[in-house]
């Protein structure tokens, strides 16, 4: 399995932004071949994204897909640029 971490700082209003779009977010995530899941939290200075794949090709895509679509809708939600981390994962419990 393969992780993406995405974590937008400075920017506290974006965790409820993409809440209040749940769906969008899912459906754009779910879509890759190999999606295991996703986590949004809540952090001190904004968000933090988690989203699991089976390989490192879905995880790529993943971070291909999340830009184009803050992009896309960056008149309607306010995102700093994203500090991305991925990487195998090593276990899960």
């Amino acid at each position: 399995m393969y992780a993406v971490i995405r974590n937008y700082a400075g920017n506290n209003e974006l965790a409820d932004q993409l809440a209040a779009r749940q769906g969008e977010v899912v459906e754009l995530v779910s879509a890759i071949e190999g999606f295991r899941g996703y986590y949004l939290l809540r952090t001190d200075d904004g968000c933090a994204s988690v989203t699991v794949y089976d390989d490192a090709a879905g995880a790529d895509e993943s971070s291909r897909v999340a830009a184009a679509w803050i992009s896309d809708h960056a008149s309607e939600i306010n995102a700093s640029t994203a500090q991305v981390s991925s990487g195998e994962v090593l276990f899960s419990a």
